[in-house]
């Protein structure tokens, strides 16, 4: 298969440590190319349209789900919506290199459907929900009402695990991140 088409998928329960992890690969990596989402959210501090995320209305992203502009959308949290634009996949190929994809588990599975074995789907997964809680507790961006809603929905995530290709337990941030390096390097051979 033309290494041009495909992509990587790495997804995770919000403070698992995903985001760490695709950094230290796109670092490495020079074939892949992040994929930038979209959503809804306002950006947080230091984050920047078109870098981190493509920052839009919910109005906007409602009229380019009507177009069909997305490869995959989710409303993750209530009122918030986060997606992959099918553009954002076709600029990276255009490029010819990789999309790493860095996504909910809900998009991360909707794309590997659509994809198939074009795709590459890894679960990044928190030694426990308390370790889990401690990390996303050390963010200082979550009261007590957001940090219940997002350990709720790791609860939920993490019950589709065994939906991906492959679960990488970080418990150990180095040994997580050559685990799914070398997942990634096979699949790309």
């Amino acid at each position: 298969m033309d290494s041009k088409n495909k992509i990587i998928i790495i997804t995770a329960p919000s403070g698992a440590g995903k985001t760490t992890i695709v950094k230290k690969l796109l670092a490495a990596m020079p074939q892949l190319a992040f994929s930038v989402s979209a959503a809804t959210r306002p950006a947080r501090e230091n984050e920047v349209h078109g870098r981190d995320y493509y920052f839009m209305s919910t109005e906007e992203f409602q009229h380019r789900i009507d177009l069909n502009e997305f490869a995959e959308y989710e409303m993750v949290y209530a009122g918030k919506y986060y997606g992959t634009l099918k553009s954002e996949l076709q600029r990276i190929w255009n490029e010819h290199r990789i999309p790493m994809v860095d996504i909910d588990v809900k998009g991360a599975l909707s794309i590997k459907d659509k994809y198939h074995t074009q795709a590459l789907t890894i679960f990044i997964q928190p030694p426990s929900i308390e370790a889990l809680a401690a990390r996303l507790g050390s963010r200082g961006t979550e009261d007590q009402a957001s940090l219940e809603e997002r350990l709720g929905k790791a609860r939920y995530e993490l019950s589709f695990s065994h939906e991906f290709d492959n679960i990488v337990v970080n418990d150990e941030l180095e040994h997580a991140y050559q685990e799914v390096k070398a997942l990634i390097e096979k699949f790309l051979v």
